[in-house]
């Protein structure tokens, strides 16, 4: 997989925000928002309207108030999980709130009361910290899949030795090629091939271990 490209710039991102609504006039985080080219919505409050809303993880980061009372869907949006960047925004650092707003997907913080220089720092932490998590779990599923594929073209392997009386490199040559005829990779050819065969059972095992005859 290709290396990350961290986010720097942040202007044409959606902050939706989950917190008691403040006079915008006066408030710092709109203000330091909008001077980074970041758009501001609030976050509905309802639970069946939060299931609804449309997200982009290329375009939305949530900005969550972590305090008690002050997010009272915060259960709600870590049975969620919402795949998209998620900031917590915090007043009381205690762990029990800590530890709800990582449960809720936080990859960082920002103290209130909000600092306009700290804002760009947990922007940048949060959403390429989010994009980092994203790309270790596809690496992974990435290599558990091909660590299944190559258990099934072992598989794969024996079974065409059998079938046609081949050596281990021939038989694995006919099956490169009936891949590449199949216009699939290997792995995904064996995978199918070996799916598509009756289920053999194994040859029974006596339950003890058998005593030599010394007569």
């Amino acid at each position: 997989m290709s290396r990350l490209r961290l986010i720097q710039n942040f202007s044409g991102l959606r902050a939706m925000l989950f917190r008691p609504t403040p006079d915008s006039a006066s408030d710092p985080l709109q203000h330091g928002l909008a001077r980074l080219g970041v758009t501001v919505e609030h976050a509905p409050e309802q639970p069946d309207a939060l299931a609804e809303l449309s997200l982009c993880a290329d375009r939305d980061v949530l900005i969550v108030d972590g305090d008690p009372g002050a997010c009272a869907i915060l259960p709600l949006l870590i049975e969620l999980k919402p795949p998209v960047p998620v900031i917590g925004l915090i007043g009381m650092e205690t762990p029990s709130r800590l530890r709800l707003l990582m449960e809720a997907g936080a990859t960082a913080m920002l103290r209130k009361p909000v600092q306009s220089g700290a804002l760009y720092t947990s922007l940048y932490l949060g959403i390429n910290g989010y994009r980092q998590r994203q790309l270790a779990e596809a690496r992974i599923a990435e290599h558990e899949r091909r660590r299944r594929g190559r258990r099934g073209l072992v598989k794969a392997i024996l079974h065409v030795m059998q079938r046609d009386g081949l050596d281990d490199d021939t038989a694995f040559e006919t099956l490169r090629r009936d891949a590449m005829r199949a216009r699939l990779g290997i792995e995904d050819y064996c995978d199918n091939l070996m799916q598509t065969l009756p289920r053999q059972c194994a040859p029974a095992r006596a339950p003890f271990k058998q005593e030599r005859d010394h007569g």
